[in-house]
């Protein structure tokens, strides 16, 4: 009894490395870390931030069509290997899906899969290559109404985390895009098509949100590629470009332009790395 005791009037905070970046409050036992006024304490539950370090539910869907070539398709994974580095992977951080589809659509695996860069990348390199159509379509349903479902992982949509769909093609789509491209930018999905040699700039378009010219881009063939770095433009984020979760929440459209940074520090590296050449 005595020792329960002695351990429950502890001074915690000084007694401990409890690694608080602003300052250490004790409790019965234990301690806790709190921040100033106007930032949030961080996921690690020690520093402290203006938002929650970057949050997204990020979707990518591959084009696996025949088109695409096996050699091209191992650069497209990676690209988005290179793309998973810059994220901040975890459970309560960004949470990573990913989808293949050609003339049928393959979930290679969805957001609650993995929680680790590592474990995302080791299982990206491991995905085989479709060939066949090119049903970008049939795609865009699959991840609305699949990827971004509660069940494959997505977080509920009061909690205002960013949903984002990244879309990587080489062709022109065989079935009709028009519907689940609308209905994904409707459910609040913010949207990006990356197109390469064949790619249709009017269906990149189509499946890209407001403003298209921040969320769509082109190469003329892969080893060009490089020129996407070059056009990609930094989302500030403005009410009217992102809709109803900039304007509910500042963190949220702080994790998109997080992730774009990232995406164009991507593409960089590649091209720094002849990788895409």
């Amino acid at each position: 009894m005595f020792i329960y005791l002695y351990f429950l009037d502890m001074d915690m905070c000084n007694t401990v490395k409890h690694g608080c970046e602003y300052q250490c409050v004790n409790t019965p036992g234990s301690y806790y870390c709190i921040c100033p006024e106007g930032q949030l304490l961080q996921e690690d539950s020690k520093t402290c931030g203006t938002c929650k370090s970057a949050n997204i539910d990020l979707v990518l869907l591959i084009d696996g069509s025949k088109s695409v070539r096996p050699q091209n398709f191992e650069l497209v994974k990676k690209f988005v290997n290179q793309v998973v580095d810059s994220l901040d992977v975890s459970a309560y951080g960004t949470r990573v899906g990913l989808v293949q589809y050609s003339s049928r659509v393959r979930t290679e695996f969805p957001l609650n899969m993995y929680h680790t860069a590592e474990d995302i990348k080791a299982a990206v390199m491991k995905v085989d290559y479709m060939e066949k159509g090119t049903m970008t379509g049939l795609a865009l349903k699959h991840m609305l109404e699949n990827s971004f479902s509660e069940a494959e992982g997505a977080r509920p949509a009061s909690r205002n985390i960013p949903r984002v769909g990244l879309v990587f093609t080489d062709g022109r789509s065989q079935d009709d895009i028009s519907e689940y491209a609308k209905k994904a930018k409707e459910a609040g999905i913010t949207m990006y098509a990356v197109g390469v040699g064949k790619a249709v700039e009017d269906e990149l378009r189509e499946i890209a949100s407001e403003p298209v010219e921040k969320h769509f881009y082109y190469a003329t063939d892969f080893s060009a590629i490089n020129t996407i770095a070059e056009d990609l433009k930094l989302n500030v984020c403005p009410a009217e470009s992102q809709g109803e979760v900039a304007m509910k929440d500042p963190c949220a459209c702080e994790n998109l332009v997080e992730f774009q940074q990232a995406t164009i520090n991507s593409l960089d590296q590649l091209t720094q790395k002849h990788i895409l050449y």
